[in-house]
């Protein structure tokens, strides 16, 4: 499994955020300082923004602060915000929208190693804080 650079970007503007402990950071100093094309991360953080891990603050002064404590943000949870499902294969996604109907689900053999792919990359991402990062 191969994570994209939303995920790897994602992950470093969070780690950036939960160093600053709650000051807030313009978005063009997280793009300077982490390296991460500034529309890009804009993009990024709208996400984030979405799922709950980050308040903004507007205009003069503006930016962006963690909206959890860093030991209550989980990097599985950061990664799934931004990538969505992180099923190995298309017969494990559970989200409705993306439901994929296998014709061999019910008599696949290798099904269960995908499975257990999964729950352990689920468990380990899970096991990981904010708080750890930093």
């Amino acid at each position: 499994m191969k994570f994209t650079t939303k995920s790897q970007y994602g992950l470093r503007a969070m780690v950036y955020l939960a160093k600053a402990q709650n000051k807030i950071s313009p978005l063009k100093i997280i793009s300077e300082k982490e390296g991460i094309p500034f529309n890009y991360l804009e993009k990024i953080i709208s996400d984030l923004e979405g799922a709950g891990f980050l308040q903004a603050k507007r205009g003069i002064g503006g930016g962006y602060f963690l909206a959890l404590e860093p030991k209550e943000i989980k990097v599985g949870e950061i990664i799934k915000a931004l990538e969505g499902s992180l099923a190995p294969v298309k017969c494990l996604i559970k989200d409705k929208k993306r439901r994929y109907s296998c014709p061999r689900q019910g008599k696949c053999q290798t099904r269960r190693v995908w499975k257990k792919i999964q729950t352990s990359l689920n468990s380990t991402l899970d096991s990981i804080t904010l708080a750890d990062l930093i």
